[in-house]
């Protein structure tokens, strides 16, 4: 039997849906393609969760926290498309923004002016208030995670810090001999709260 590589086993995945072109970029947890959305002839972006989180969360859970996300209307909060499970890829779709990431922007330019550095953290701030009143925390904040577009912001990546989490912060799955735990907020942006509290150090 013939092997997929990854790219061309997604396209059999989503045929008749989504036509994947290239690779956007990828992370710890997912891989973001550029995609034909066939049925409203337009540019998308389709997240795959990386193979390792999807087995962790389950298509049940996932579809469930997404819905969730789906349901947040907001000029600062990237909107949700579609999402769904094929042949165990797990996947949401939003809308593809010519722009560039918080990160992107900070790298090239160090320092943003004051009066821009201060609509960013408006448009931020007012997504995440609205999230929070629907009861949704993003739980990984970070300027990865804010996109920049014709002067406004948008706070991305609800869908899995929300999966993820599942609003406790971490998803662990036993298997015989060995236990996952995956955490959905990154070390270097977490507040103290979410990060794992380590285990006390045994006296000698």
């Amino acid at each position: 039997m013939k092997e997929y590589r990854p790219l061309e086993r997604l396209n059999a995945a989503l045929a008749g849906r989504y036509a994947i072109e290239r690779e956007l970029g990828s992370g710890g947890m997912a891989t973001v393609y550029l995609a034909d959305d066939m049925k409203h002839h337009r540019k998308v972006a389709v997240k795959v969760l990386r193979p390792e989180l999807a087995s962790a969360i389950g298509p049940d859970r996932f579809l469930r926290e997404i819905e969730i996300v789906a349901k947040l209307n907001h000029p600062h909060i990237l909107a949700l498309y579609d999402s769904g499970e094929a042949d165990g890829f797990l996947f949401y779709v939003m809308p593809y923004v010519k722009g560039e990431s918080l990160r992107q922007r900070l790298h090239r330019e160090k320092l943003l002016p004051i009066e821009e550095a201060i609509g960013v953290t408006r448009h931020a701030a007012s997504a995440l208030d609205h999230a929070h009143a629907h009861g949704v925390i993003h739980r990984d904040i970070k300027p990865e995670n804010i996109l920049l577009h014709e002067g406004e912001a948008m706070v991305a990546d609800f869908g899995i810090a929300l999966a993820v989490s599942g609003g406790g912060g971490a998803t662990e799955r036993s298997t015989p001999g060995a236990t996952c735990t995956v955490w959905a907020a990154s070390c270097t942006s977490c507040s103290p709260e979410s990060r794992p509290t380590p285990e006390p150090r045994r006296r000698r």
